[in-house]
């Protein structure tokens, strides 16, 4: 008998009424539809006008950060914005600003906005739920962490969830990567409009060629565990350490979608929602093997579009389109200072122009993925890209609608990132 697999429950893929079901349940029939599809629901054309941001931290109790985190606790500090896959009777109201709080597995607390019309509207929003969370937390004698990476604590699993324990499982026999990032890290994910058809593939190159230089440029994960890792970014060393099908950064290309939508058909399954038993994936099963009927049938029927938005889910690259662009590439910031690589990186993709020097001034350290994360701006050319980057974006930031005073702290902090000695620590 076939399994009954449960919907995805991804605030990114919503769809309303009878109609949404249908969708949801059709098959996919052939590897075509399946790549047409994904293109379809990844990118989405039109002018760059809405933006909204992600902001994920680390949680530790204010006298002892090395104390682990209890679920309890951290439940009652959150009260009725508790997410429901720490307490599934919670209300999961969303906080005063309209954001959604949701919970990594390492019990990381993670603040999305709605999409914004104006950095202006996702400053006060995101800095109105940010406070507010962090009153909650320290009501309960929690505090956020300020960096990215857990500098106190070993990763251990919260959540218990059947997704969650089927990805330890499938990452665990690949090294320590997987469970890391699952539960050390924590990102500041910046999310853009993709842009007008003709505009798409710069798009999708500048951002991808400006993540190692911006990576190292906010890198904010040196200490993991109580541990000098050696690496700038350990959190993006966790990320790239953890499976490489779902994590390698893609390249410039002429049709960005196409060649997403054959990625994402040629990898693996991570997980398959069943209504009982374990989540695990057939080892080695694409979702291209799924559709053409490779899959054991006493366990996977047909997929359907619902199952190709869940593999969707389970795609960790730097950047990963839903639609919109979603940059996932920076270490989280501490509480203060989020906005600036946010409004940093805004403003480089904010006009044609500036997207073509992004792409010059790039291009010379644009695979240096692994450089970054390892040496941030102690190496010399991303160190050098850099300073021309960071002047080209803070140029670029009296065109947005923030005050002079807020435009003011960014330039200072950005610029006093690259132009001080030994760069890479914040």
């Amino acid at each position: 008998m076939t399994a009954v697999r449960v919907p995805p429950h991804s605030r990114r893929h919503r769809h309303d009424g009878a109609a949404a079901a249908d969708v949801a349940a059709r098959k996919v029939a052939s590897r075509a539809e399946g790549e047409a599809y994904v293109a379809s629901v990844c990118f989405k054309h039109g002018p760059p006008r809405l933006l909204g941001v992600e902001l994920e931290y680390l949680v530790h109790d204010t006298g002892d950060p090395s104390r682990p985190l209890e679920p309890d606790r951290l439940a009652a500090a959150l009260g009725p914005h508790t997410p429901r896959t720490l307490r599934q009777d919670s209300p999961a109201l969303p906080l005063p600003g309209g954001s959604s709080l949701t919970l990594e597995p390492g019990c990381q607390v993670e603040i999305s906005t709605a999409p914004q019309p104006s950095l202006r509207d996702l400053a006060s929003v995101a800095g109105l739920d940010l406070a507010y969370v962090t009153d909650l937390l320290a009501l309960g004698g929690l505090r956020l962490h300020p960096h990215a990476i857990d500098a106190h604590r070993e990763p251990r699993r919260v959540l218990q969830t059947e997704r969650y324990a089927a990805m330890e499982r499938r990452f665990t026999p690949i090294g320590p990567g997987g469970l890391t990032m699952m539960c050390s890290t924590a990102a500041v994910q910046v999310c853009l409009d993709a842009g007008e058809a003709s505009d798409i593939p710069a798009r999708w190159a500048a951002v991808h060629a400006l993540g190692p230089v911006l990576m190292a440029l906010f890198a904010n994960s040196r200490v993991h565990a109580g541990a000098d890792t050696g690496h700038a970014s350990a959190r993006m060393r966790a990320v790239l350490d953890t499976e490489n099908a779902r994590t390698y950064a893609a390249g410039p290309d002429r049709d960005p979608a196409a060649a997403w939508a054959t990625r994402v058909l040629d990898t693996p399954l991570m997980v398959v929602p069943r209504a009982d038993g374990p989540w695990d994936a057939p080892d080695g099963l694409t979702f291209a093997d799924w559709i053409e009927g490779h899959g054991p049938a006493d366990v996977l029927g047909p997929p359907t579009t619902a199952d190709l938005d869940y593999h969707l889910s389970t795609m960790f690259t730097p950047v990963r389109p839903h639609g919109y662009l979603e940059i996932r590439y920076l270490d989280a910031q501490p509480p203060a200072t989020w906005l600036h690589p946010v409004a940093l990186l805004t403003a480089l993709l904010h006009r044609p122009s500036t997207v073509d020097k992004v792409l010059e001034l790039c291009e010379p350290v644009a695979a240096c993925w692994s450089e970054a994360a390892c040496h941030g701006l102690a190496d010399p050319r991303l160190l050098r890209a850099a300073r021309a980057v960071a002047d080209l974006g803070c140029a670029e930031l009296t065109a947005f609608d923030l005050s002079a005073d807020t435009i003011a702290d960014i330039a200072y902090a950005v610029q006093r990132r690259v132009r001080r000695r030994g760069g890479d620590r914040a």
